[in-house]
């Protein structure tokens, strides 16, 4: 997610879908795709809706994994829910992809303010019983996500829970965002946090135009983990200049708390999802290495 340049000003929706096809590219070449990835559009009716998105395959095996065989990567991209796409982070996608050596499956869910909350919730929990339909176990999945990917991440979890799903085999998130209010966010750049990429008050007017009028209680909002749930052994990796780092370190100690495995790693002179950017982040390599090798551990079990 970006507010980078919209200053404080109330965004419009007009504003931000006609800002959205440049924002879009320029994401995507500030985050170059590795030579030799291949991409397998997909787009098929399923249950009351439609999966969409892309499989993401930077490694020697076939672009789709094979069902009831391989690992694979569920990948739930950043946007602030108005923003991005599998495109804008199918360099990072398959950066995992090749260290890991596993296909992905880049989601493309609806955005707002076309489409309001709890829209892109619902996408994320039906392209994950997408690719149980088609054969991948649950445990042969692991699910990776940025920012808001974060927070459709934890709500796939709590409504596998709720649903008697099995729960995937591992989850990795990037900054990601707790809080959809963004009082947390706000919070935090009060007390002096500044991200190089995100203005926290900007940010929270455009996450407006998804949330629209959900109460912060809501049980789909600020998601609570509980004891009895089953959850995925969890790595969290946020920046020292993260807006969002109290949004990391809520979603650490709510996973703590409900009895999870779960490693939360903070990265020194990092902002917000440093590691989409290699050309500008050395450590986004380390940190997408360490990334790898937790899911690569936690599968292996």
């Amino acid at each position: 997610m970006t507010a980078a340049g919209l200053g404080g000003a109330l965004p419009r929706a007009q504003m931000i879908t006609a800002m959205r096809p440049g924002v879009n590219r320029s994401l995507a070449a500030l985050s170059p795709v590795p030579d030799g990835t291949r991409i397998e559009a997909v787009r098929e009716s399923f249950g009351d809706g439609r999966v969409r998105g892309e499989w993401v395959s930077a490694h020697a095996g076939p672009p789709r994994g094979t069902p009831g065989d391989q690992t694979i990567l569920y990948y739930l991209h950043g946007s602030g829910y108005v923003i991005c796409s599998p495109r804008t982070h199918r360099g990072l996608v398959a950066r995992l992809s090749r260290r890991t050596g596993w296909s992905a499956f880049s989601l493309d869910y609806r955005l707002g303010p076309e489409y309001p909350f709890p829209t892109a919730g619902d996408d994320a929990i039906r392209g994950y019983h997408w690719l149980l339909d088609a054969g991948y176990r649950a445990d042969q999945i692991v699910v990776a996500g940025d920012s808001a990917g974060g927070h459709l991440a934890v709500d796939l979890i709590a409504d596998n829970h709720q649903t008697g799903t099995p729960q995937p085999a591992g989850l990795v998130v990037f900054s990601p965002l707790y809080d959809p209010t963004f009082d947390l966010a706000v919070a935090n750049q009060l007390r002096g946090t500044r991200d190089p990429l995100i203005d926290a008050v900007a940010a929270q007017r455009i996450l407006r135009l998804y949330t629209r009028g959900a109460e912060a209680d809501h049980p789909r909002m600020r998601i609570a983990l509980t004891p009895e749930m089953s959850l995925p052994p969890t790595l969290i990796q946020v920046g020292q200049y993260e807006v969002m780092g109290d949004d990391a370190r809520a979603m650490y100690r709510a996973f703590t708390a409900a009895g999870g495995d779960v490693r939360l790693q903070e990265w020194p002179g990092q902002g917000h999802v440093f590691q989409m950017f290699p050309l500008f982040s050395p450590e986004s390599r380390q940190a997408l290495n360490e990334a790898a090798g937790f899911l690569g551990q936690v599968v292996s079990r």
